[in-house]
């Protein structure tokens, strides 16, 4: 690997391969290709932790801001054995084309602490959330760089972030990052929000394809924070759930899944495990491997997992109609061309998953404000800035004859592209 490409992982290669088809499109001068593909700063901290037994263990975490061009960087941490400054770096760009897309004042940033967080006590953890914090100051700040949750994050770590942040400048600064408690100066509706984007972008998409959701037979790979939000609202919405799967294993029931007995089994026991034995042979359902969920025939496969989850691999034994991209990067540049020769379209995670970082800017601009909306005001704004958003792909599908991903990055590498033109290089 050359020196200075020390990003250059799968992820980031899946990423940009997106990014050069769309170059292409656009017709994108060679300038303006150098300047927005390849992450601006990159950060590596390695920090020692004491453990709960007195051991001083040492901790690799990242921070990747992909683009200054925008305004402040947005994007969340994650914890996690995989994370890695490639990893980061793939996230980072998405998150760019993302903020873009739904034109909110962001460049992307992503970034992580490389653990297993099942592993580590709530004092563990919250040891190495301020640790990271406080190696992060020198590039962060409530006008720099905003953190969120992400996987393996959530209200708790951002709290104990905000609160590091706080210590170490003196005063209170509840924008320093979103995704808080909402005594905190964060906002109820953060957690669900991807998953609410998301079913609000499938809503949208039906409309224009004049089918009728309440018709469609639904898979979702990742019962967590996003997936069992989607479930559930597609569930109460009238479809019907034939798949569901998290990191203990699946379940596949093709008479229907009642996704609230489910949701209160995990949160009982932890898992999807062991809820079709618990249905009893009357329920119909039946116990399968975690990633067989993704072959399960239905009209909408929705991917709220992993990264690279459909690959050339399982891409031809896919049977759906649509994927709908709830995760980050669930689906490889060579899957992507095996859905599109099959005929099944691909709603990508730029578009589809982009909820959470667009609740994340209206909890910024109420910190900043400090003033702040009702659940009911937070919701409509983000449907409509989705239905927006999903308006300005399907226009550039039409016009340029492509598919949903490339018409979304079109969409947004046109507008960071245009606003690196007018900054120029400096010196």
């Amino acid at each position: 690997m050359a020196t200075g490409h020390e990003w250059r992982s799968e992820l980031y290669q899946d990423a940009s391969a997106q990014f050069a088809r769309c170059a292409d499109v656009l017709g994108l001068p060679d300038d303006l290709r150098t300047r927005l593909l390849e992450p601006r700063r990159a950060l590596t901290v390695n920090f020692p932790v004491r453990r709960d037994d007195g051991r001083v263990e040492n901790f690799t975490g990242y921070r990747v801001q992909h683009t200054l061009t925008m305004g402040p960087t947005k994007g969340g941490f994650r914890y996690a054995p995989g994370v890695s400054l490639g990893e980061c770096s793939a996230l980072a760009m998405w998150m760019t084309w993302k903020c873009a897309l739904l034109e909110l004042p962001y460049g992307g940033a992503k970034g992580g602490v490389r653990c297993q967080p099942r592993e580590l006590s709530v004092g563990e953890l919250e040891r190495i959330t301020r640790r990271y914090a406080a190696e992060l100051i020198p590039v962060i700040g409530p006008d720099r760089d905003i953190p969120a949750p992400d996987m393996g994050t959530g209200e708790r770590e951002m709290a104990w972030f905000y609160d590091t942040y706080s210590q170490s400048v003196g005063h209170s600064v509840p924008e320093i990052v979103t995704g808080k408690p909402p005594v905190l100066g964060g906002t109820a509706e953060r957690r669900p929000a991807t998953g609410l984007g998301v079913v609000y972008v499938i809503e949208g998409m039906m409309e224009r394809l004049d089918t009728t959701l309440r018709d469609q037979r639904v898979v979702v790979q990742g019962f967590g924070n996003v997936g069992e939000v989607i479930a559930s609202e597609l569930f109460a919405i009238g479809a019907t759930v034939v798949g569901l799967s998290d990191a203990t294993g699946g379940i596949a029931g093709p008479d229907g899944i009642d996704v609230e007995a489910a949701g209160a089994w995990v949160a009982e026991h932890g898992g999807l495990a062991g809820f079709a034995d618990a249905q009893g042979a009357g329920g119909g359902l039946r116990e399968i491997d975690r990633s067989a969920v993704l072959e399960l025939g239905c009209d909408l496969l929705i991917p709220a997992a992993l990264e690279r989850q459909i690959t050339v691999e399982n891409a031809p034994r896919l049977d759906c109609r649509m994927v709908v991209e709830a995760a980050n990067g669930p689906t490889t540049p060579e899957a992507d061309r095996i859905l599109a020769g099959r005929g099944i379209q691909v709603v990508p995670d730029v578009l589809a998953n982009a909820g959470g970082v667009c609740v994340s800017y209206f909890e910024w601009v109420q910190d900043q404000q400090k003033y702040s909306w009702d659940a009911i005001e937070i919701q409509e704004r983000l449907r409509r800035q989705m239905r927006s958003a999903l308006a300005k792909v399907w226009d550039a599908a039409g016009e340029r004859d492509i598919d949903w991903r490339t018409a979304a990055l079109t969409v947004a590498v046109r507008r960071v592209a245009e606003a690196a033109r007018l900054r120029a290089i400096y010196p």
